[in-house]
């Protein structure tokens, strides 16, 4: 199993049936234990751990008993029935009893705590946590708050949908998640990385056979490094390609420009910039080296790829422009205005189901709704879901933005990328975006690959800029681009033999 892979609770589980033989609670018990020792700090705090009626309680209580024998005073509150835990569970209550452990019903008032340890549900809840484990979850975020200590989940916060990342009302807060055996979509998408903290994976020594098949993929770039190659010496730009973007209508000239200039800093030989407004520049004196001409001119040129979207509108010459590109022999990149115009028009649909080649469309989750004629509140339920299905429908290769952006292909793989920040929520970072998958795929980059390292290099130059001191507050989506192309050329230097 490899490190980055997502499983959803059905693969999870049809793992541990797999492997019931084996001592998995013991297993993730001991790896917990050994975090939350690491994490405990002050001895002269207790532990207030908190076990649930199901197998996350089971893994608790193993835990607070290793921690026991290191001598850390252990308070376990468990208000569960221990006559109906599952059968493994009920096992770890009994030797966390034999070896002296006693549980609590209630948290005690008068303490102040080094750690605090949800094992209440982890992936088992599909819905908020009621009554007194409600009440629990409350608790336990506000003394983790109050006493600034660590509060680690058991393989996912409870309250937390593990395979959607949905966060239910009350949901725990931790700062640090150690998930087993493999890790889960919820945890990168939607709420998730706001409940999560920092997130390490047990894989619980599981023995999988070779054919075994993940779900999805935590993105990286081991996921695209075939392509980051070193240019050869003897080359020019005619060895980069020829990547244009179509769009800039009226008053939105600047998303097209933003594209544009994110396609030549990441490598495309030449870049053709067709423009709707005719009173626009003929020029972008930031970027000369754009050739800027009408949006009706701009399927003449010899292009490899093609972004239409950045400020295109929604005028009948868009729809038009939109059209001959969909009939051109040329590699699409959707976003923005191209999207909302395919959601109103069958025609279009049909012409971009139809076309040689696969396209790559790019929307957020309210062009994702357009998209899939549903409420936006159905998109966010299960963005995975929904990356799937657009891609399935529109025979695509998809990006879901949004907080863990999803991407899924045509083939039916998804990918989560975590890298970005809340800097990105501003207005122009998917015309960068656009810019950025145009440019590879000018460059001969694959659809798939090229969307899976645009994602995650858009992502990784906003977390750049942020560890120098550039936002989240104010970063802005021109200042990405630079640091897009320094990540690049670091990640291609990376993989090069010294």
């Amino acid at each position: 199993m490899h490190a980055n892979d997502l499983y959803l609770t059905a693969g999870i589980r049809r793992l541990e049936a797999g492997h019931a033989e084996q001592p998995l609670m013991q297993r993730a018990g001991a790896a917990a234990a050994h975090w939350a020792a690491a994490l405990a700090g002050d001895r002269n705090r207790p532990v207030l751990v908190l076990a649930g009626p199901g197998n996350n309680g089971g893994d608790a209580f193993e835990m607070a008993g290793l921690l026991r024998q290191r001598f850390f005073d252990v308070r376990l509150v468990f208000i569960g029935d221990a006559g109906r835990l599952p059968t493994d569970a009920a096992a770890a209550h009994g030797r966390f009893v034999a070896g002296g452990g006693t549980t609590l019903r209630q948290i005690p008032d008068d303490e102040h705590w080094s750690l605090i340890v949800d094992g209440l549900f982890g992936i088992g809840l599909r819905r908020a946590p009621e009554d007194d484990y409600a009440r629990l979850v409350i608790n336990a975020n506000r003394l983790a708050e109050r006493d600034r200590c660590p509060l680690l989940a058991l393989d996912c916060p409870s309250g937390l949908d593990a395979d959607t990342g949905c966060a239910f009302n009350p949901t725990i807060r931790a700062s640090h998640t150690l998930t087993f055996i493999a890790g889960k979509p919820g945890l990168h998408t939607l709420d998730g990385p706001d409940y999560c903290g920092e997130i390490r994976v047990a894989g619980l020594d599981l023995d999988l056979p070779p054919d075994e098949i993940a779900d999805g993929r935590l993105l990286g770039p081991d996921d695209f490094a075939s392509r980051l190659k070193p240019r050869r010496r003897n080359t020019h730009k005619g060895s980069f390609g020829n990547a244009g973007v179509l769009g800039g209508g009226k008053s939105m000239v600047g998303a097209a420009l933003l594209a544009a200039r994110a396609a030549l800093k990441l490598g495309a030989g030449r870049v053709y910039l067709g423009l709707l407004d005719g009173e626009a520049p003929t020029v972008d004196p930031n970027q000369p080296e754009l050739m800027i001409r009408r949006a009706d001119t701009l399927l003449q040129a010899d292009l490899q790829a093609l972004a239409c979207g950045p400020g295109l509108g929604r005028s009948a010459d868009a729809t038009r422009l939109l059209e001959q590109a969909l009939k051109a022999p040329v590699n699409l990149v959707l976003d923005a205005d191209a999207l909302n115009l395919l959601a109103e028009d069958g025609r279009l649909q049909g012409n971009l189901y139809n076309r040689v080649g696969v396209a790559v469309l790019t929307p957020h989750p309210a062009e994702a709704a357009r998209l899939l004629d549903c409420p936006l509140r159905d998109i966010q339920a299960d963005r995975v879901a929904a990356a799937r299905e657009l891609a399935e429908r529109y025979r695509s290769h998809v990006a879901l933005k949004g907080c863990g952006t999803v991407i899924a292909t045509v083939d039916g793989k998804f990918w989560v990328n975590p890298t970005g920040n809340p800097g990105m929520a501003t207005a122009g970072m998917g015309d960068v975006l656009s810019g950025l998958i145009v440019a590879l795929i000018a460059q001969n980059w694959p659809a798939d690959l090229a969307l899976l390292a645009a994602v995650h290099l858009h992502g990784a130059a906003a977390d750049r800029l942020l560890a120098e001191g550039v936002g989240p507050v104010g970063l802005t989506a021109g200042e990405v681009i630079d640091a897009a192309r320094q990540v690049f050329n670091a990640w291609v230097a990376e993989r090069q033999p010294r």
